[in-house]
């Protein structure tokens, strides 16, 4: 059973590996053995997050590239198939809003700002399609690989606030169906696309949003907690169990789904 579970020797691709939840999925596949590539436009965030990694049984290896800029993707590119000559699975983590594409309750869509919602755009959706684009070449040297994106509970229900957030996460999940198709379509049945939906779980993008200063929960907070039947916020190691399986064979027959890691908060009508 362990071995159908393993991620042991594969060659993942992490992007947006320095945020909180990326930098402790990359931690934790370079402990189950994944030979992990740590993929961040912060050389210095990068660097910090690998020397903070020890005891793991391979290193974590740096790649530095914009994921919303095919050159730097090409150069990533050429750098994997230089060092590992094809690639196993992509975590695409890289994601993120923007005060502009935020509406608070004392605002109405004319105060929506449009340069900030094409830049929410670009980085969750272009920044997951782009990397996907680039590295299919190094997938399709076994014709076979795990590719998982990041889509969240704005996606599946509206949540107020958060427009362009909701709306690229809304179209990641539709890429995410997509490419699962095309890619048993035209390339092979074993080059699977799936997503996870993570429920609400405290990072720098949103802390503020649902506690105070003192760390006693918002108005916000408290009604996202309310909706949560486990009654709580999710902690980073809780996305383990469910990416390990999409990255092993356990998971072989599985694509094209959308998987909330959430509490129940989807699950919840609210009565």
């Amino acid at each position: 059973m362990s071995d159908l579970f393993s991620v042991e020797d594969k060659i993942i691709v992490i992007s947006g590996a320095t945020g909180v939840l990326g930098s402790a999925i990359t931690t934790y596949m370079a402990d189950q053995g994944a030979k992990v590539v740590a993929l961040g436009r912060n050389q210095d965030k990068v660097n910090t997050l690998i020397g903070e990694i020890t005891g793991t049984k391979h290193k974590v290896t740096a790649l530095i590239a914009d994921v919303t800029n095919e050159q730097d993707l090409e150069h990533a590119k050429l750098e994997l198939e230089n060092e590992f000559g094809k690639i196993d699975v992509l975590i695409n983590m890289a994601g993120g809003n923007m005060t502009g594409a935020v509406i608070t309750p004392e605002q109405t869509i004319l105060d929506a700002g449009i340069d900030d919602l094409n830049k929410v755009m670009e980085l969750n959706y272009m920044g997951s399609f782009l990397p996907i684009k680039t590295f299919l070449p190094l997938f399709l040297k076994d014709l076979k690989g795990s590719i998982i994106n990041i889509s969240s509970m704005a996606a599946q229900r509206p949540i107020t606030r958060v427009l362009g957030y909701g709306s690229a996460k809304a179209a990641i999940d539709n890429l995410t169906k997509w490419l699962a198709t095309e890619f048993c379509n035209k390339h092979s049945a074993e080059l699977r696309v799936n997503a996870i939906a993570p429920g609400f779980f405290l990072t720098e993008q949103n802390r503020t949003l649902l506690t105070e200063a003192d760390g006693q929960l918002t108005k916000r907070g408290n009604q996202i907690i309310a909706n949560t039947p486990m009654g709580r916020f999710g902690n980073p190691d809780e996305l383990f169990g469910v990416l390990q399986w999409l990255c092993s064979d356990a998971s072989k027959f599985v694509t094209g789904t959308i998987i909330p890691v959430d509490g129940g908060f989807n699950a919840y009508s609210g009565v």
